[in-house]
């Protein structure tokens, strides 16, 4: 992805310019929360994908029509002339934007982020970002990390007052939480993958949910706020993917799912026979950090809740026989563009 230098011209005083990368779902729906709030202290002055930019010398207007704008050769918009005090919000998924954090950062912007790759990335990132988000620059990542439950917030607050957290353990994957709410086997596991794809609750390409890696990027964030330097490679993944499902073509993809129907059926049965139910967990404690398909039991702390929801359980010196636990919808455009505006607002103070 290129960068593309802006001449944008001066702001009133106060007004902070916005810079909205990725206009999927979840920018649109953010679109949405800022066209109805209309703040006096909000400019929004950029809007790209990586095929297209908008841009507004005195803002975009935010009723108006994404479906044109200038076209890029396929490559995105990069706000690298906005002002200190400008907020950049990367709503992508892109690891390439997610590399630019740190620049945007010592540029004296602010950032606010839905990219787990940012603080879920290499872990050299995460302490630089870390270390430039003072002295008035921002980085917002209630998005990351439960879709705006004040999970990161209670972690932080925790760890300011003293306590040290012993572990973290939780249903991370709004999507993968809908798959496996009430899974028993006797529904095709295939058909269910269809039809959180097609209401929005799993990726278009469900490999990204499956593989376990959008649930490996929220536990390292979990952990390194939680005070644990965890890389990449310290975190162990139990994958759904099958290698049908691996090597399948998109127009394929249907087909390579059913790979999944009778294992997953038979281990549906067998964990029903025993009084318990399936759950995508992911684990961090005195074992090392991991993340997989586990049975429980159907009063676990984890194990509760319906549809999308995340469920997460924290043990720490103050908590330390009964969990401290965090639940509420996990997934879905509405609420993850809602933790993005909360980080927005959170700037102007």
């Amino acid at each position: 992805m290129s960068v593309l230098p802006l001449a944008l011209p001066g702001q009133q005083a106060g007004v902070r310019r916005v810079a909205l990368l990725g206009v999927g779902t979840v920018g649109r729906a953010l679109l949405v929360r800022l066209q109805s709030l209309q703040h006096p202290r909000l400019q929004l002055c950029l809007a790209a994908n990586s095929r297209r930019r908008w841009l507004g010398a005195d803002g975009l207007a935010l009723a108006g029509s994404w479906s044109g704008g200038d076209s890029h050769d396929g490559s995105g918009a990069l706000p690298d002339a906005l002002r200190a005090g400008d907020i950049v919000v990367d709503a992508t998924a892109s690891a390439e934007l997610a590399a630019w954090h740190p620049r945007w950062l010592r540029q004296g912007l602010n950032v606010v982020s839905a990219n787990k790759l940012g603080l879920g990335g290499p872990l050299l990132r995460q302490h630089e970002i870390r270390s430039l988000a003072t002295e008035g620059r921002h980085y917002g990542d209630a998005a990351t990390v439960g879709a705006g439950l004040p999970v990161l917030r209670t972690v932080r607050e925790l760890r300011a007052g003293g306590d040290r957290i012993g572990a973290i353990v939780g249903v991370l994957s709004g999507t993968l939480a809908w798959l496996f709410d009430g899974y028993d086997g006797s529904e095709l596991f295939s058909q269910r993958v269809l039809s959180a794809v097609a209401q929005g609750y799993a990726e278009p390409d469900p490999r990204v949910d499956l593989s376990g890696e959008d649930v490996k990027r929220k536990l390292l964030i979990l952990a390194r706020t939680a005070g644990y330097a965890l890389e990449d490679a310290e975190v162990r993944v139990d994958s759904l993917l099958t290698p049908a499902i691996e090597s399948a073509t998109i127009e394929n993809l249907a087909q390579a799912l059913t790979s999944l129907d009778g294992p997953l059926a038979e281990r549906a049965a067998r964990t029903a026979r025993d009084g318990k139910v399936l759950r995508y967990v992911a684990r961090l404690d005195a074992a090392g950090a991991r993340i997989g398909l586990e049975a429980l039991a159907p009063d676990d702390p984890i194990a509760v809740g319906r549809g999308c929801d995340n469920r997460i359980a924290i043990w720490s010196s103050r908590y330390r026989d009964r969990p401290l636990q965090i639940q509420g919808p996990g997934a879905g455009a509405e609420v993850t563009a809602a933790a993005l505006l909360d980080d927005i607002l959170r700037v102007l103070g």
